[in-house]
């Protein structure tokens, strides 16, 4: 190659996205208009820092690290085995753990490799249904969960649409599973993890808790802490952490090297390392009171948006929340989930189909709707904007409802994040 061509290689190599990918970096600009334009109410979702932002499309995205700190596979990694230990350490100091895996890729791969460290193909687990809470890595049929182990469920009290206790105790001892699973994705009460320990240590199974959706508030002390009662603790780090998109495996010191090599080399191979070290940096910005103050709004947030829904006629399963979120029963106002997913959409507020406990429907379709304040929070929404908010989603839930009327509350959704700029950096 002359040096005219190499020259050229390099001034391409060079080139910013928006002038060496013009259509992508449109796309990317449509997303963030999307997001600057819609009220975010969708509760497993969240806007991260412009630290994690900044780690997670960092320099390294180039490194190659299996294995793990002082143990890699490939050379040149004495500055990416710092980055990860920070990350191990930093998470360990955050939820009082005794080892961290801060490898897994996403929250299904952390819960992935619990069931590959801890049970052999077949054995039994309880968990949570999936239409009264639970997660698809739960015992969800077509999941490789329901696929490779054999699962029973519990579920909510019909009457209350809490958890029971003690009808969980029965099914325990019935079935004596391997693992008891605890979490949830759409479950608005806190969870008695003490109790479930208990119920798991009567029937000699263990513990796995997958505190995906409520990191955040245990980390702001705002919610019960199933590290100190648990055998293995699960979590994304993108929901109330509002970190990057990935996965974290906590567990007792002697359980640490089985949840280790089922992570590597059992389920994955290099490491992200650029994503560990957006998650370095969730880490320690969960750590400050500014994210504890944070925290401590979202449940404000929803306590009060819980209240101005009820009182505007919607059902809330288990009559509201403890948590970030609450699940919206439909029904009594002759609308479906994917209905008001879709016309909540048309004025500027974004949430999710889902099914409430005994849900007639189908998961295409369900009788409700999951609705969460983390992102709403994090952008700067506190108690009077969570009043417009629930009055906006109350009038667009109405039936029925002119186009012009949906016109009018996209114009007050507007007018609402007007006074909220997301990444004005960017």
């Amino acid at each position: 190659m002359n040096a005219k061509a190499e020259s050229k290689t390099q001034a391409e190599f060079l080139l910013p996205l928006v002038e060496a990918d013009p259509e992508l970096t449109g796309l990317l600009r449509q997303e963030l208009a999307r997001q600057r334009q819609t009220v975010e109410l969708i509760a497993s979702e969240n806007f991260t820092s412009r630290a994690v932002l900044e780690a997670a499309a960092s320099v390294l995205t180039n490194k190659y690290a299996e294995g793990y700190p002082g143990a890699r596979y490939y050379g040149g990694c004495e500055v990416v085995d710092e980055v990860e230990s920070l990350a191990i350490s930093r998470c360990q100091e955050l939820f009082g753990a005794e080892h961290v895996n801060v490898q897994p890729h996403s929250g299904s791969t952390a819960n992935q490799a619990v069931y590959f460290a801890e049970l052999a193909l077949g054995d039994g687990i309880l968990a949570m249904k999936l239409d009264h809470g639970g997660h698809l890595t739960h015992g969800l049929k077509v999941n490789f969960s329901g696929r490779f182990y054999h699962f029973h469920a519990y579920g909510l009290d019909r009457e209350t649409g809490r958890l029971d206790y003690d009808e969980i105790n029965r099914l325990a001892r019935e079935h004596k599973p391997r693992l008891l699973v605890a979490g949830a994705s759409a479950y608005p009460r806190s969870i008695d993890f003490k109790r479930l320990s208990d119920i798991a240590q009567g029937v000699g199974a263990r513990l796995m808790v997958d505190m995906a959706h409520i990191a955040g508030l245990i980390a702001a002390g705002l919610h019960p802490d199933p590290v100190a009662v648990s055998d293995y603790v699960t979590t994304t780090t993108h929901k109330t952490l509002a970190g990057p998109r990935s996965g974290v495996i906590m567990c007792r010191e002697d359980l640490g090297k089985g949840i280790d090599k089922a992570i590597f080399p059992g389920l994955q191979g290099g490491p992200l390392m650029h994503i560990i070290a957006a998650k370095a940096a969730c880490f320690r910005l969960a750590m400050t009171e500014g994210f504890k103050e944070r925290q401590r709004q979202t449940v404000v947030n929803a306590a009060r948006l819980a209240e101005r829904l009820q009182e505007g006629g919607i059902n809330l399963v288990s009559g509201g929340t403890d948590n970030h979120l609450m699940l919206a029963d439909l029904s009594s106002l002759g609308i479906t989930g994917i209905e008001a997913e879709n016309r909540l959409e048309e004025v500027g507020i974004t949430v999710n189909k889902n099914a409430v406990p005994y849900d007639e429907l189908p998961p295409t379709v369900t009788s409700g709707i999951r609705i969460g304040t983390p992102a709403v929070t994090t952008r700067g929404f506190k108690e009077a904007e969570m009043d417009t908010v629930a009055e906006i989603i109350l009038t667009a839930l109405s039936q029925p409802i002119t186009d012009a009327e949906k016109k009018r509350l996209r114009q007050r959704t507007d007018e609402l994040l007007a006074g909220f700029p997301l990444y004005p950096q960017l």
